[in-house]
């Protein structure tokens, strides 16, 4: 009878011991490690010194200057800011020399290459501030230039060059720029941190494909160089982006009188951190990394129960004829050729 009690208490020691060691190493495997540092974006909400490359350098220089004393980590240009997003003179078309004084002919030999001086300026610049930099021009390309971003991290390397690809076609100017043909993402050192980084430009983020593909390939952060007017719709649809793929987004756009200003940031969660009035400045907007990452790693949206098998129609070139367009040029918009 003792050796029975005596036997009944050990094997309930044993399973007791054993339970608990099983209980702990599943909640270790449950808890994954989340770092991150904060990571401040400048938004450089500027009026550009009109289509003067070299003005424009030397402009976007004196603001980063700034940005690196109000501890930016990263600055961001509104759209084509080698030449002030300037458009050109269209004849035969409301387009009046008044506000488009360039030719089409002036316009496009202001494109500008990764070797030009203008990139390798603000590669130098990088490198001596210790700080990334997105500027934004019109690239040249093979026959039409590209309405380009390049991300130049704090050595002064180029990450990588983003050509928009939703040209603003409904534009004679945008008709004549070469799209781009993918959506990419970088690795961004940034302090001890390295950040997954998209970029999509203005008309881009009126598409929700831009930043689900851009989400879709690892993309924590999406900055947004710009050049339209924000008004309340638009800026509410920027923030759909944040929320609905789980990602941080911010934007750049040029101030009154050129556009009007609110620049904007929202976190991975959809909420808002931050939208400008219409002036000039440098707006810091501070990402917090590990919470980005945190979040992403519990949240139902992105791509965690996406139903991709049911989205074929999607890739359709098909169009119904309530959406057939002509483009800036005057021409039938060709979906399969551009």
């Amino acid at each position: 009878m003792e050796i029975n009690r005596y036997v009944k208490l050990l094997i309930l020691i044993f399973f007791l011991t054993n339970g608990c060691q099983r209980k702990e190493s599943v909640e270790v495997q449950k808890k994954p490690v989340i770092t991150g540092n904060e990571v401040k974006v400048a938004l450089l909400q500027l009026n550009p010194v009109g289509s003067d490359v070299s003005g424009n350098l030397k402009k976007g220089e004196d603001y980063i200057r700034k940005a690196k004393m109000m501890d930016a980590d990263i600055v961001l240009f509104p759209e084509m800011w080698s030449i002030g997003y300037s458009r050109y003179n269209l004849p035969g078309t409301s387009y009046t020399p008044d506000k488009y004084p360039l030719s089409f002919e002036e316009w496009k030999s202001k494109e500008l290459d990764a070797e030009s001086e203008f990139i390798k300026h603000f590669q130098s610049l990088a490198r001596e501030l210790d700080m990334a930099i997105i500027i934004t021009y019109l690239e040249k390309w093979d026959n039409l230039p590209r309405n380009s971003a390049t991300v130049i991290d704090h050595n002064g390397n180029l990450l990588m060059t983003y050509a928009k690809v939703h040209t603003s076609d409904m534009k004679a100017t945008e008709s004549n720029c070469t799209p781009g043909d993918d959506f990419y993402v970088c690795s961004l050192p940034v302090r001890e941190d390295t950040v997954c980084l998209g970029i999509m430009t203005c008309f881009d983020r009126e598409f929700p494909e831009s930043a689900r593909i851009l989400m879709l390939k690892g993309a924590e952060l999406i900055l947004t160089p710009n050049a339209c007017t924000l008004e309340e719709k638009r800026i509410n649809q920027f923030q759909s982006r944040a929320y609905e793929n789980a990602v941080a987004v911010a934007m750049t756009n040029y101030a009154s009188p050129s556009q009007n200003g609110h620049s904007c940031a929202f976190d991975v969660n959809g909420d808002k951190l931050f939208v400008a009035d219409e002036g000039e400045g440098i707006f810091i907007v501070s990402f917090d990394m590990g919470k980005i990452r945190e979040y992403r790693s519990r949240t139902s949206w992105g791509n965690a129960f996406r139903r991709p098998t049911k989205y074929g129609l999607i890739n359709s070139t098909d169009v119904d004829s309530v959406f057939i367009r002509n483009n800036g040029l005057g021409v039938k918009f060709d979906r399969v050729k551009r």
